[in-house]
């Protein structure tokens, strides 16, 4: 039902559900150029890019006005390119040289002339209808950079600096797609974007623990007696489940967001143990409860 429902948006939007490649350009005056069936074959690989990788993302991004859907899609994928980075690279060096890239990409799209690459070119075309700040793009690869470094965040203030440069920042950018210049809506991003940097952080742990890594606040483990081998090995005596219940603590000060909220409920369900199965599962109902959430304007 879930996945019909999506399937059934995405034509509705005219996205089309098949995975595009991206088409074969010439030149980057041919990238500035696109239009007709290339420019649609960008539109849907950011789609699909964010549909397999950022799965709540993407059905959130089905609920904007259709003006700013694409844009959106566009935004994530971009988020989606930068965030795989550090799972894909064994040397620092491999990840700052494809940072480095969308860097430059982020400048030559704001001088009209963006690289053939289809995000990089659904990007331009978000800037150019909605006249996005540059500054959010910055800030979201140069946190991402900082952030290839494999060690833990020393405290709970540090995950919530990445969690504002990377998702608030993200956020701040869909609202411009909204046409939303707000302090008040950017306050509110700001909370949504930390709450949901801190709630990634725990719902990544059981995977980095299979390769042998632990990014959790540091201050909160070593308040619990908590070591990384701890979470490694999968323990879940009460002071590792005490450690997740103090990092979910914080993530539901800062917001009420229904696809946080269920997975914050679900932890609580089975007392804060990060490694039960059942966290692991995607929502089945998560599309019909953002649609009724939308429907009824509760979010």
């Amino acid at each position: 039902m879930a996945g019909g429902m999506a399937r059934a948006a995405l034509r509705r939007g005219g996205i089309g559900h098949r995975l595009a490649r991206p088409p074969a350009l010439g030149g980057r005056a041919a990238a500035a150029g696109w239009s007709g069936p290339a420019a649609g074959g960008a539109v849907q690989y950011c789609a699909e890019l964010v549909r397999k990788r950022d799965y709540e993302g993407f059905l959130c991004s089905l609920l904007l006005p259709v003006e700013s859907r694409t844009s959106a899609f566009a935004l994530r994928a971009f988020n989606v390119e930068l965030a795989q980075i550090k799972d894909s690279i064994t040397q620092k060096t491999t990840g700052l040289m494809r940072m480095q890239f969308w860097r430059d990409a982020v400048e030559d799209i704001y001088s009209d002339n963006p690289p053939h690459q289809p995000v990089a070119t659904e990007l331009w075309r978000a800037v150019k209808r909605h006249n996005l700040t540059k500054m959010w793009f910055m800030k979201i690869i140069d946190e991402r950079e900082k952030n290839l470094d494999d060690r833990p965040y020393r405290n709970i203030q540090e995950l919530e600096t990445y969690a504002e440069n990377t998702q608030s920042a993200l956020l701040y950018l869909t609202l411009e797609t909204l046409g939303v210049r707000d302090i008040h809506a950017d306050h509110a991003a700001s909370h949504i974007g930390k709450a949901q940097g801190i709630v990634t952080c725990l719902r990544a742990t059981p995977y980095h623990c299979t390769r042998q890594k632990v990014f959790l606040p540091m201050d909160i483990c070593m308040l619990h007696g908590v070591s990384q081998e701890d979470f490694i090995r999968g323990k879940q005596e009460k002071n590792v489940r005490d450690v997740i219940y103090d990092i979910a603590s914080q993530a539901h000060i800062h917001l009420e967001h229904v696809a946080l909220d269920d997975y914050l409920y679900n932890m609580r369900k089975v007392d804060f143990n990060i490694f039960h199965p059942s966290l692991q599962k995607k929502s089945t109902l998560l599309p019909l409860y953002l649609y009724i959430r939308s429907w009824k304007k509760t979010y």
